[in-house]
């Protein structure tokens, strides 16, 4: 499955780039292995990655729970949390 991949804020500074297009392993079936798996792609996404319970996720432009399977997404993006003041 290719996906495109979008990062924004902290998560787009430390993988260093904004977006990206990737083949993932079909193994790889919900966004909490996503992010597990793009741990192990790079010290980049490792550091990117690592507080990854604080990381929301939009599967095509729906947020979504870690849990929630990215079968058939075409667009998954990552985000830290947005606070209001």
């Amino acid at each position: 499955m290719t996906t495109k991949l979008v990062f924004f804020a902290w998560v787009r500074e430390r993988v260093g780039h904004g977006s990206e297009t990737r083949a993932i392993p079909a193994g790889v079936t919900t966004a909490r292995e996503l992010m597990t798996w793009l741990s192990e792609q790079g010290e980049e996404y490792a550091h990117a990655f690592e507080k990854s319970d604080a990381i929301r996720v939009a599967i095509d432009q729906v947020h979504a729970d870690h849990d929630q399977s990215i079968r058939g997404a075409s667009e998954i993006a990552f985000f830290p949390p947005v606070t209001g003041g």
